[in-house]
């Protein structure tokens, strides 16, 4: 049979996303069948893609090589082709790559393999003694050359295919590039290029082939297994200190306003656990019960926030639950896009989340089928609570990606996004998520599981008035300094795993333990939940009813120390230059801190509801 080998990508290796056709440095088109001057040659023709392949940066062509596979066989086949003289451009252009360390991808039977395009060495060099085991662990132990000095640039011009296989299967593919067919790059020179291809039998078995790719040494290393035992613990401890501080204390509160069930009255010389007087206060949570449930300030736009962000949750849960199932469906690591496809399908169904959440919200505050007054005309908040709510989040992303595709296309990278793909997306959201969100916002205003509608839901009375917050405050009865050590206690708890899943989106590695994701996910739901209740309470001790945006916040802080450390890794984890490289990834690490900034403080909020609810729930007012 016969297997076309496609090229991938020629590249930078510091700037994963500055990547351009394998065809743009001067190679010469290989002398087989597919030759450009040949009928019907399938040289540089671009291979079909999936709209999750293209969106991925996935544009592969035909190499022009035609490689046989021939079981059993012990022939060495070659190909070659010779370039034309070098102009001084494409001189400078082989130069330019060898000095930045780039490097070319090549996939056969779908296995992926990277070499080298050259080396810089000093002059008169007889070639280079590798001590590493392949082109792609070199590359990772050389850095760039700013200042050549007197070396100069040498190509790589033959180069070793080894395909290993197991009966009629292709297990293994290694690529090697030999250091003594060096070539200096100059002016005017003829180069000549060959790849040679051999065969070796293996026992792998094929549907492990793909292991050697997953770097186990790297992501099941004993710190990662430690970190998330640390976060558990963490986790533990929070949970206890939530439970005694809060049980603790609202015991000592509810005895002091006398509002225990099933105890007496207390006499004037009772005692409470530390031994001081039980003698009602004129201050506490107890005193803004008439004003913690109010609606918050710009109800439409953050009934839109916590619908998102419940879109949100469901769409990580969905995507982490596919990849876990991958023994059952197959390995998302294995099929390229697969991932992103999931994402595609999630978000698309998931919208029936967003809509659904915010119409429920949204309800709860505002009566919206209640009549309005004579003279006045209908409530409209409700529609632009659903518009918001549908446009939020895709026009945020819109705009990043959009100024992050125009630069891709003024570079001229393989990672611009073509037309059509661009318009099925929007076909999608148009005909698929915008109806789910829009029914799903109706059937969450009329919804009946909320209970009645408007204000007697709640527990408590709300004042037509609302009450002044008291200024003269501790700093920890403040918003602003409680909502920042909330964000940094679940920072705290997932910095590990963020470094492991940066190191797979940013340096070429193959991320596959969504257990230890699924796992450091639930601890970081729990642990955003007991930090905003803590910052609530504090904030409600302190007489400030505002708790709906503070527990907001608490939960979303969180992104802003993911986005500061996405700066602490560009600078110190990688060596990433350029302006479109530090476009794509502050681009992206924004998109990601954004994202997870409405997931964090929508499960904030919600952990801070059940909570308010739950302690004014047995508040008996006069």
């Amino acid at each position: 049979s016969i297997h076309p080998s496609i090229h991938s990508q020629v590249g930078p290796y510091a700037n994963p996303q500055e990547a351009y056709e394998y065809y743009e440095l001067p190679y010469c088109a290989p002398d087989t069948k597919h030759h450009p001057s040949a009928e019907d040659a399938r040289f540089n023709s671009l291979k079909t893609h999936s709209m999750a392949e293209r969106l991925g940066g996935h544009s592969l062509r035909h190499s022009g090589h035609d490689v046989t596979f021939h079981p059993g066989t012990d022939t060495v086949k070659s190909e070659s082709c010779t370039t034309k003289p070098l102009t001084q451009h494409q001189a400078q252009r082989f130069a330019k790559a060898v000095q930045h360390r780039w490097f070319y991808q090549m996939y056969l039977d779908d296995l992926p393999v990277w070499g080298m395009v050259g080396e810089m060495l000093p002059p008169d060099a007889a070639g280079v003694e590798k001590q590493e085991k392949d082109d792609l662990d070199r590359l990772d132990h050389l850095g760039d050359i700013e200042e050549p000095g007197n070396l100069k640039p040498y190509v790589y011009t033959n180069r070793n295919l080894i395909i290993s296989y197991n009966n009629d299967q292709i297990v293994k593919v290694d690529l090697t590039s030999d250091p003594k067919s060096l070539e200096e790059i100059k002016d005017g020179k003829q180069l000549t290029f060959t790849l040679f291809v051999s065969y070796a039998e293996t026992q792998e078995n094929f549907h492990s082939r793909f292991d050697r790719y997953l770097d186990h040494d790297f992501f099941k290393h004993p710190i990662h297994w430690f970190s998330v035992f640390n976060s558990f613990m963490m986790v533990l401890f929070l949970t206890g200190l939530v439970a005694l501080i809060l049980l603790r204390t609202l015991k000592r509160d509810y005895a002091r306003y006398g509002l225990l069930q099933d105890i007496e009255e207390p006499s004037h010389n009772e005692l409470d656990e530390d031994g001081k007087p039980l003698v009602p206060e004129d201050s506490g949570w107890k005193l803004v019960h008439g004003d913690v449930f109010r609606a918050p300030s710009y109800l439409p736009f953050f009934a839109a926030l916590l619908g998102t962000g419940w879109q949100l949750v469901i769409l990580t849960l969905g995507v982490i639950m596919f990849a876990v199932l991958g023994p059952l469906h197959g390995e998302v690591h294995e099929e390229r896009g697969e991932v992103l496809h999931a994402i595609l399908v999630c978000y698309s169904l998931s919208s029936i989340v967003s809509g659904y959440s915010s119409g429920q919200f949204f309800k709860i505050y505002h009566s919206t089928t209640a009549k309005p007054k004579t003279g006045e005309p209908p409530s409209s908040l409700w529609q632009i609570t659903m518009g918001i709510t549908v446009l939020l989040l895709p026009t945020v992303t819109s705009i990043i990606l959009s100024c992050l595709n125009s630069i891709s296309l003024w570079y001229g990278t393989i990672n611009t996004i073509p037309f059509m793909v661009l318009l099925k997306l929007f076909f999608l959201w148009v005909f698929v998520s915008v109806p789910l969100c829009v029914l799903g916002t109706l059937v969450g205003r009329h919804s009946k599981l909320v209970g009645t509608v408007g204000a007697s839901q709640f527990p408590c009375r709300i004042n037509a008035l609302p009450r002044p917050i008291p200024e003269n405050v501790p700093w920890y009865g403040k918003p602003e300094g409680l909502i920042p050590l909330a964000g940094l206690l679940s920072f705290g708890s997932i910095f590990i795993e963020l470094y492991y899943v940066l190191t797979s989106l940013w340096n070429y590695k193959f991320y596959h333990v969504y257990g230890f994701l699924l796992g450091v996910y639930a601890i970081l739901a729990i642990v955003v939940g007991m930090s905003s209740i803590i910052v609530v309470y504090f904030c409600l001790n302190a007489e400030n009813h505002l708790w709906q945006w503070t527990s907001f916040f608490s939960g979303a802080s969180t992104a802003g120390y993911v986005f500061l450390y996405g700066i602490y890794y560009y600078n110190f984890k990688t060596q990433m230059n350029g302006f479109l490289q530090f476009s794509f990834y502050f681009g992206y690490m924004g998109l990601i801190s954004i994202a997870l900034g409405l997931l964090c403080g929508t499960l904030g909020h919600f952990a801070a509801s059940k909570f308010v609810r739950a302690i004014f729930a047995n508040v008996k007012v006069d």
